[in-house]
C-alpha cells in the first residue's frame, strides 16, 4: 500500500488582502513585519524536490507566523505557520551566510483527515537585507509566551489543538518593552493595520473569511 504526504491547504498560500496583508484571524494581533528576508520550505506538492525558496515579507501575529512571497514561484504565494504547531526553532549565525531562524512546524489537518497523509515541514527564515536585532527577541519571546500562557491553561503539546487557542496569549505589554535594533528593518505594528475590510476568519477549516 503506497502513502502519499500532502500539505494542509490550511497552511499553503494563506487567504490575503489586495495589499498582501494576511486576513486576521478573530482576535488576532498582528506584532511585526519583516521584509527582505528569503523563506525556505519543504514538502510543497508540485514544487521541484518538493522544496521551495521565495523572497518577500514575514508576518508575526499572536497566532502564527506568515510568509507573503514578493512574486509566485509557481503555485506557491505564501506559507502560514500556527504558533502552537512550532517546535525546535533555532536562531543560527553561520560564519560565511546570513543569520536566519530554523524551525518545523506541524500541517493544520482538516477535520475529516488523516493525520497521517499529512508531513511536518522543514522551513527557514533567512535575513537577506539588515540586522534581525528585533525580529529574533520578539519572535523567540513571543513564541515562549504562547506556550507558557497554552501549559497554566490545560493544554498539552499535542497537533489537534486549536492553533487559534494562542490568540489568547497577552502581548501588550510585550510590544511595548520590545528593543528596537536600528539596523533590523523590521516594523513593529503598535496599532494595528488597517485591512481593506472588516473581513475576519474564525478557523482555520473556513474557506471563506467571516465578517465578525
Amino acid at each position: 500500500m503506497k502513502f502519499i504526504l500532502v500539505v494542509s491547504k490550511m497552511a499553503l498560500n494563506p487567504q490575503l488582502f489586495p495589499s498582501g496583508l494576511p486576513v486576521p484571524f478573530t482576535n488576532e494581533m498582528f506584532v511585526l513585519a519583516r521584509d527582505g528576508v528569503e523563506f525556505e520550505v519543504d514538502k510543497i506538492p508540485g514544487a521541484d524536490g518538493g522544496k521551495v525558496k521565495a523572497k518577500g515579507t514575514i508576518f508575526l501575529s499572536n497566532t502564527r507566523m506568515v510568509f507573503v512571497a514578493n512574486k509566485s514561484v509557481g503555485n506557491f504565494a505564501g506559507f502560514d505557520m500556527p504558533l502552537l504547531y512550532t517546535h525546535g526553532e533555532r536562531f543560527n549565525q553561520p560564519i560565511f551566510l546570513c543569520n536566519n531562524i530554523s524551525g518545523l512546524v506541524e500541517p493544520v489537518v482538516p477535520d475529516d483527515q488523516h493525520r497521517a497523509l499529512y508531513s511536518t515541514h522543514s522551513f527557514k527564515i533567512l535575513f537577506k537585507e539588515g540586522g534581525c536585532g528585533t525580529f529574533v527577541p520578539l519572535f523567540f519571546n513571543l513564541i515562549s509566551s504562547v506556550r507558557q500562557y497554552s501549559q497554566q491553561h490545560g493544554a498539552t503539546v499535542e497537533h489537534h489543538l486549536d492553533p487559534l487557542q494562542a490568540a489568547q496569549t497577552p502581548v501588550d505589554e510585550m510590544m511595548r518593552h520590545a528593543y528596537v535594533d536600528p539596523n533590523d528593518p523590521t516594523r513593529i505594528f503598535l496599532q494595528q493595520p488597517n485591512p481593506e475590510s472588516q473581513l475576519r476568519r474564525r478557523t482555520y477549516h473556513s474557506q471563506l473569511a467571516e465578517h465578525t
